[in-house]
This record gives C-alpha cells, sequence and structure tokens, in this order.
C-alpha cells in the first residue's frame, strides 16, 4: 500500500517553496533588522495556529529574538468543557479581544510579528495585525491564500492577507485535509499547521544566515543530549532571553501606561 498523506504533503511543500521565495526574502530581511537593532520578532495564532508560534520558539535549533505570544484563552485544552474548543473558536472569533491581550505584551516601533491563521478570517489574526501596524511593527501573514476567494467577515473588511505587509502562502487547500477516503464523504489528514510550521522553519533559517552575513551570531538552543552541551548551557540562553524582554518591556512601558490611562 502506497503512502497517503505524505506525497501530498511533499508536493504542496514544493509548491510552497516555490511560491515564497521572494517572500522569504523579503521578510528574513527585515526580521534580521529587526533583531540586529535589539527588537523582538513576535509570533501569533489562535487555535491551532498557536502550534507553530510554540514550535519556533523557544525550541532547539531556535535562537533569541523570538517571541510567542501565546494566550491560554485561544489555545484549547480539552475538547469540551472549561478550556475547550467550542470555547476557543467562540473567542477568535470576537472582535477586539486580542487588543486587550496584546495591550499587556512589549509590541514596539520596529518590532516584527508573524501571524499564523489559515483562513485568514479570524478576527484574533486580524485584530492583531491591524493592532500591531498602528505602532509601526512589520507584520507577516503565514496563511494559505486559496481562502482568498472567501468573503471577509470582519467588520474591517479585511482578512488575515490584506491586513498583513507580507503574505507566506501555505498552498494548503481550503477544507486542509489532503487525503480522500473512498467510501466517506469529506477528506482526512490535516495539512495547514505541519505547512505552517514548515515556513516557520524557513523564516529562522532564512533570518540567521541574514544575520550571519551581517557579522551576528544569536545564542542557539542546543540538545543537551548532545556531548559537550548541558542544561546550564540552555539556561544561559535564556538569561540572554529574560534580558531581551526586559529591555522590551522598559521600552513599552510609556505605551502600555498611555493606553491604562485610555490616550
Amino acid at each position: 500500500m502506497s503512502d497517503l498523506y505524505i506525497p501530498r504533503l511533499v508536493a504542496l511543500i514544493e509548491q510552497a517553496s516555490k511560491a515564497n521565495e521572494e517572500a522569504f526574502s523579503q521578510a528574513a530581511s527585515r526580521f534580521a533588522d529587526t533583531l540586529q537593532n535589539g527588537g523582538l520578532v513576535h509570533l501569533y495564532g489562535s487555535g491551532h495556529s498557536v502550534l507553530p508560534a510554540q514550535e519556533m520558539f523557544p525550541r532547539y535549533g531556535s535562537f533569541v529574538g523570538f517571541n510567542p505570544l501565546t494566550d491560554p484563552r485561544v489555545m484549547w485544552h480539552n475538547v469540551l468543557g472549561a478550556g475547550g474548543v467550542r470555547e476557543l473558536l467562540w473567542l477568535e472569533r470576537t472582535e477586539r479581544y486580542a487588543e486587550k491581550f496584546l495591550d499587556h505584551q512589549p509590541l514596539n516601533e520596529g518590532d516584527s510579528i508573524i501571524i499564523f491563521g489559515h483562513s485568514g478570517r479570524n478576527s484574533s489574526g486580524i485584530d492583531t495585525a491591524l493592532y500591531a501596524k498602528k505602532r509601526g511593527i512589520f507584520v507577516v501573514a503565514v496563511t494559505s491564500k486559496n481562502n482568498l476567494d472567501k468573503p471577509a467577515t470582519h467588520s474591517s473588511g479585511k482578512r488575515l492577507a490584506d491586513a498583513a505587509d507580507l503574505v507566506i502562502d501555505t498552498c494548503s487547500p481550503i477544507e486542509d485535509a489532503v487525503v480522500p477516503i473512498e467510501g466517506w464523504s469529506r477528506p482526512v489528514a490535516g495539512s495547514s499547521t505541519v505547512l505552517a510550521m514548515i515556513m516557520a522553519h524557513e523564516l529562522l533559517a532564512r533570518t540567521a544566515e541574514q544575520l550571519s552575513k551581517r557579522g551576528i551570531e544569536l545564542p542557539v538552543f542546543a540538545s543537551p543530549t548532545i556531548a559537550g552541551v548541558t542544561l546550564h548551557d540552555t539556561d544561559v540562553i535564556y538569561g540572554v532571553y529574560r534580558e531581551r524582554m526586559i529591555e522590551a518591556q522598559k521600552r513599552h512601558l510609556p505605551t502600555f501606561q498611555a493606553t491604562m490611562r485610555g490616550e
């Protein structure tokens, strides 16, 4: 029996690789600018789109400068009940909720942000993109352009791709699942999350390459299973990350205080 899922996924990866060549280069250059200047590249998603944000940092092979903005209220912790999928599906479609979460995050002018969202129609991602752009942050959407034929439902009239400065196309089909099963009415085996993670790692690798060309090396997480690497090495990198976050929070403080005053 031949593989059902893997060949289809490989074909989508190859399609996305070709479709995004220029966008990858542009995004990596801007991310390198942000990191070179001491800023942060933020990562955001809701629902399953939280997963590529978590996959990108912190993990072995990633490096300091990325900042996942993970809101537990738009991540599912149960299927049903408290913290369940139905709750997050409602909340990620609720306009202006994301702003309340983002007000407390160290988003500063000159930073960058990657927003993951397969359909690109949820308020959570769109609100985050609009919020970030108002604050002088470079916005990259990782989404599927196949969904652009579907009308916007956000009050702004925008989809995530419309609200971003740059779009990385996962090329995932609208239905997400890619394997048709004989006798079944719907396909199985989702593709969007895996593809988004692959796009994320390509962006990460290209950003490192851009920084290297500028003579800059940032601390990289390495597995303590490697000879010569210890858990202490990881703690040192967390310390560097903490220092960058403290500086970002200091820069953000006047904005936060103004927001709390209603200005």
